[in-house]
């Protein structure tokens, strides 16, 4: 009795000394200066008024009344700022490894991807690590390499979608009927096949049978990560709570689902790697005049470099560089994050922007007419051109402009990624910014531009006072609203909300 007594006053007392903490930090937070929307509530501030109205108006709206760079009220009240100022992203952005992302972001993303280990989750200097190994993987090379995977399976889903109309065109009770495609579902299974294929060599086979327990643990992990829990957000702003986590029985087995299945691929490609390393090595025809016995056992020959995602990271562990190692925690990790990175973001853009293009039929009529010029594969054949034309066929469809349009106006208006946070970890650092849009009565107007605003080339803040830098410290948060300011139209027009092919 007296130790369960003992315990939860330590527990108390933690989180009393961590709420403080917080406290403290927003007292002396520089961020109080600045302007911003009232916050409805002191524990969850602004947070819930912006997922009840998960849309850009009510961000919009707050640029349109507090600046380009204002503070909104976060956890407990604490302040944050968020700006749409293309000079102070280009500091936060640019300054990663100063203003990386918030333990509270990394928590989430880690649950996502099954591990902290990941290039999504870790910074700093593994950060570094990590992306300068796995950047042989994402060279235009290398991705134009894997175009006969995209073609194959691209071919299969259009074929699996024709014999869906095809079958409902001759079923007598659905003559007049309209058949209907969940999109969505069907390129979520293609593009996990993809990423499967392209990242791992490994065949989920999604878009033939929906049994494969790597894609169900995968999908079971997904799912439960992005539930909402209170005790998920108090851990993420109380770290000690996570001694406390348990997982589901379900949540579990998945993971261990993953692990095991991620340690027999690991182990697959590292024979496979070492195989026809130690062939090379044994045919020294094969070896370069100028390459070492020593250069030729850490690299292998060129064919072995750059294949594969895991290929990559396989190759990096067998080098005999040690800043060029990852652990085996770590390549692990890198096949969940890139399962969730590669599968679910995709699958989301190529729906949103068949949906635009479903509501803008001269686009639709435009686009197809581009891409009948190409002489791709027709109704008729059954697969994809031979290997041989992928490269060719790849290069022409790099060239048609409109395509190029219609994806990139589509990622602006319905982009995968709505937001990104980051963290000041200066003790103190001057953002700089370029305008604002104020709204106080005591601020001095410098200017009216052509549509009515009053704007200074400079910041205010609750005072009145000229700024041309805002100044951060130690643990502030910074919001950057992408989605925000693809739609804003101060950056792309009045009809900056509309899908413009």
């Amino acid at each position: 009795m007296y130790l369960f007594v003992f315990l939860v006053l330590l527990v108390a007392l933690a989180l009393l000394r961590d709420f403080l903490l917080l406290l403290f930090r927003q007292l002396c937070s520089p961020l109080r200066r600045l302007p911003g929307p009232p916050s409805p509530s002191f524990f969850m501030g602004n947070l819930e008024q912006m997922h009840d109205m998960e849309n850009n108006n009510l961000i919009a709206n707050w640029v349109n009344s507090y600046g380009t760079t204002f503070v909104y009220r976060g956890f407990i009240g604490g302040c944050r700022l968020m700006t749409t100022d293309p000079v102070a992203i280009a500091h936060i952005l640019g300054n990663a490894y100063h203003y990386p992302k918030p333990d509270f972001v990394r928590e989430s993303l880690a649950s996502m991807a099954a591990g902290h280990d990941g290039l999504l989750v870790v910074e700093g200097a593994d950060h570094r690590r990590q992306r300068k190994i796995l950047a042989p993987a994402f060279s235009a090379g290398h991705i134009k390499s894997l175009s006969p995977i995209f073609w194959d399976k691209a071919t299969e889903l259009r074929d699996i979608w024709l014999t869906e109309v095809d079958s409902a065109s001759f079923d007598p009770g659905r003559e007049n009927s309209i058949t209907r495609i969940d999109v969505l579902v069907w390129l979520g299974r293609a593009t996990l096949d993809v990423i499967g294929l392209a990242g791992f060599g490994y065949a989920f086979n999604a878009l033939t049978d929906d049994s494969n327990e790597l894609a169900r643990a995968f999908s079971v992990i997904f799912s439960t990560a992005r539930k909402f829990r209170v005790m998920t957000i108090l851990q993420a702003w109380f770290p000690f709570l996570r001694r406390f986590r348990r997982n589901n029985a379900a949540m579990a087995q998945a993971k261990a689902t993953m692990r095991r299945i991620g340690l027999e691929l690991i182990d697959e490609k590292r024979k496979a790697i070492q195989h026809e390393r130690d062939s090379y090595l044994h045919e020294p025809a094969k070896i370069g005049p100028l390459q070492d016995q020593s250069t030729a056992r850490s690299q292998g020959p060129k064919e072995l470099r750059g294949r594969d995602l895991l290929s990559v990271l396989i190759q990096s562990n067998l080098s005999s560089d040690a800043s060029q190692q990852m652990s085996e925690d770590e390549v692990l990790s890198q096949i969940s994050t890139f399962l969730a990175a590669g599968h679910e973001t995709t699958s989301s853009a190529l729906t949103w922007c068949l949906y635009a293009l479903a509501n803008n039929r001269p686009a639709q009529e435009k686009l197809r007419v581009e891409l009948r010029k190409l002489d791709a594969a027709d109704r008729t054949q059954q697969s994809p051109p031979p290997k041989s034309d992928h490269e060719d066929l790849t290069e022409r469809i790099a060239r048609c402009g409109y395509l190029d349009w219609v994806v990139r106006e589509s990622l602006r208006v319905h982009a995968p990624v709505t937001n990104t946070m980051r963290v000041c970890m200066r003790d103190e650092d001057e953002i700089p910014v370029q305008a604002v849009l104020p709204r106080k009565s005591n601020a001095q107007v410098d200017a009216i531009d052509d549509r009515g605003r009053t704007t200074m080339d400079q910041n205010v803040d609750i005072h009145g006072n000229r700024r041309s830098t805002i100044s951060v410290r130690k643990w502030d948060i910074i919001s950057v609203p992408i989605q925000a300011i693809n739609k804003s139209e101060a950056f792309w027009g009045e009809d900056a909300k509309l899908f413009s092919a």
